[in-house]
């Protein structure tokens, strides 16, 4: 590290977990970093093999104990302050449910420069991996993402349940794993129709992945019972049926 060089914050998308689907700057940022905190779902051998920077995991896990994001805030910018080049290193985008508006303020209040350099989303390395549309002209013209709860975990209390039954959109819920049922069935009250297509990925283009498909109606049962562990998502719309049966549901619509 030279000296009197100035440090910087990256906060890096590392994508949904295949190291293949980093982007070409984030593998850039990675290398050549003095510093890198990763989350829980970022393949640690990988990144190991990737950089010679010191590599902290600082990662949150349902049920475990975990670095608070205070402190997460303190060491990027004192890290930073110091003249190293700092890599917040994050799963999918850090700006998709990834904390980022928290450590970009940090860093902003203590005069820190910081960037942001995107990466894969989940939800379009699990549509990808299903070779499954998020959009289409005739089926969905909107796609939405939510979180599946809330910060104590439960479901979240101000779901847009209007937008969640609109067939013309592509819902994706992260996280959803503890409120899925609760949240389905709900929707199902307020207009969701029961047999919208809906499919669960657990562990997105990680070694396990696991892909259930199902319906609005049934999906939370087919989850339950697969005794799947990892992170989930879901995803929900007329969009994800497999492409021969798309020309059946437009002729529906059309009718």
């Amino acid at each position: 590290m030279s000296a009197g060089r100035a440090g910087f914050v990256s906060l890096v998308g590392a994508g949904p977990g295949d190291p293949e689907l980093w982007t070409v700057r984030a593998l850039r940022r990675v290398q050549d970093a003095d510093l890198v905190l990763y989350d829980a779902l970022i393949d640690a051998r990988a990144l190991h093999e990737l950089t010679k920077a010191q590599c902290f995991c600082v990662g949150k896990r349902a049920g475990r104990a975990s670095v608070r994001q205070e402190t997460i805030n303190r060491l990027l910018v004192r890290a930073a302050r110091q003249g190293k080049r700092v890599v917040r290193l994050k799963g999918g985008d850090p700006l998709i449910f990834g904390r980022a508006s928290e450590e970009i303020e940090a860093c902003a209040k203590a005069g820190v420069p910081v960037e942001v350099v995107p990466g894969i989303s989940a939800v379009q390395g699990a549509a990808a991996r299903l070779a499954a549309p998020l959009t289409h002209r005739a089926l969905a013209r909107r796609l939405q993402v939510m979180a599946g709860h809330d910060h104590g975990g439960a479901l979240p209390s101000d779901v847009n349940w209007q937008a969640l039954a609109d067939p013309s959109a592509t819902t994706a819920i992260y996280m959803p794993r503890r409120t899925l049922e609760r949240l389905l069935a709900t929707g199902i009250e307020r207009g969701l129709a029961p047999d919208t297509p809906a499919v669960a990925v657990v562990n997105a283009t990680r070694p396990g992945e696991q892909v259930i498909r199902a319906t609005a109606a049934t999906l939370a049962n087919a989850v339950a019972s697969s005794a799947c562990g990892g992170p989930i998502l879901v995803m929900l719309g007329e969009a994800l049926l497999p492409r021969r049966e798309v020309s059946a549901v437009r002729g529906r619509r059309t009718a």
